[in-house]
């Protein structure tokens, strides 16, 4: 052979289709040692050599993906939520020969649009994965997908998840899932700390708590909502606020674990018995849940998998590899498990 060596030459000598080749180069976890096997014989045998330099500028990829994360500089981190998705998502980039940078931006400025659009036009990133509330802005995915951005959404909900690939639990079910158990506990009077209005999870959390109690045929149910921002202050403020009430919950139900922890925090602080005078429950499962006394009964969200499977719809999209279509509206949900622990209880005569 006079001339250099091809991917498609490669292909041929290995008898299997250029996308192959290019999936066992960049190390993808989708081939068979069969199949690497008989690629790399045929690189061999051929002297084929990938420029990698060459291949980014005839592209005009960088890949490189990009992870976008709202914060609020005014507001203290979640402890454990974005380092969770952060780090499934890297393993899995690191899997596919790709780079991986995390941006945080405050959604409450009027400028994040166009500074998440400039990661994709200005060529410095192939893909973006955008996490709550991004991920449920309707008219930012709008403009993404104008302009022809490859996006995978975390944590949809059901007005953008049909827009762009998306992957999460089914909150609805869980927050219901949680209404229905404390419910048979004997729980009657329930107090419910929500998520910020624009995080659209958090509110299908309280959909599924009202439908399970919804569906018992008790006129004495009763629950209290108060919007949080997924902080353990305001676990703690919000807490205080429907504790001193006449009527107290006997059940509160948090949208994550720091608020839920935050709500413990404060019935120590008043005196409350947990959970004999009031039971707690959080939702992710990270691990503040289990280091607080007594541990939380919580939601596990599969965090560390949901940015890997991000990731992975993400590089099969801009590859076109499987079939995949950049920005075909597939939904991938995975299982969520309700964690019981002793931060609940049957409701007992002394917290009437």
């Amino acid at each position: 052979m006079n001339r250099k060596p091809t991917i498609d030459d490669v292909a041929r000598e290995a008898g299997v289709a250029r996308a192959t080749v290019s999936r066992v180069l960049n190390s993808s976890p989708n081939t068979s040692e069969r199949v690497r096997e008989k690629v790399f014989k045929a690189i061999a045998k051929l002297g084929y050599q990938v420029n990698h330099q060459a291949r980014q500028l005839a592209s005009g990829t960088t890949r490189v993906l990009a992870l976008v994360f709202a914060a609020d500089a005014e507001v203290e981190p979640n402890s454990y939520y974005h380092s969770a998705i952060e780090l499934g998502a890297m393993r899995s980039a690191t899997e596919f020969g790709f780079g991986l940078v995390a941006h945080t931006l405050d959604p409450s400025n009027d400028d994040y649009p166009a500074k998440i659009v400039a990661l994709a036009s200005q060529s410095r990133c192939d893909g973006i994965v955008l996490t709550p509330p991004f991920s449920d802005d309707e008219k930012l995915i709008g403009v993404l997908l104008e302009a022809g951005v490859a996006l995978v959404l975390i944590s949809a909900g059901p007005l953008t998840s049909c827009l762009a690939p998306s992957v999460g639990i089914d909150d609805k079910e869980a927050g219901l899932e949680i209404g229905a158990y404390l419910y048979r506990q004997g729980h009657r009077r329930f107090g419910f700390i929500g998520g910020p209005s624009e995080h659209r999870s958090a509110a299908l959390r309280l959909e599924g708590l009202r439908e399970a109690l919804n569906r018992t045929s008790h006129s004495d149910v009763s629950i209290a909502v108060v919007e949080g921002n997924f902080t353990f202050r305001s676990g703690t403020e919000l807490a205080a606020q429907l504790f001193d009430t006449p009527d107290r919950p006997t059940a509160l139900v948090c949208a994550n674990d720091d608020m839920a922890a935050g709500a413990l925090f404060t019935a120590h602080k008043l005196g409350l018995n947990v959970p004999g005078d009031i039971s707690i429950t959080g939702f992710d499962d990270t691990p503040v849940s289990q280091i607080v006394w007594p541990p939380l009964t919580t939601v596990h969200q599969p965090l560390r998998q949901m940015g890997a499977k991000a990731v992975e719809l993400l590089v099969s999209a801009c590859a076109g590899e499987n079939g995949a279509v950049a920005n075909e509206a597939t939904e991938q949900v995975v299982p969520y498990e309700l964690i019981l622990r002793q931060s609940t209880s049957r409701e007992s005569a002394g917290s009437q």
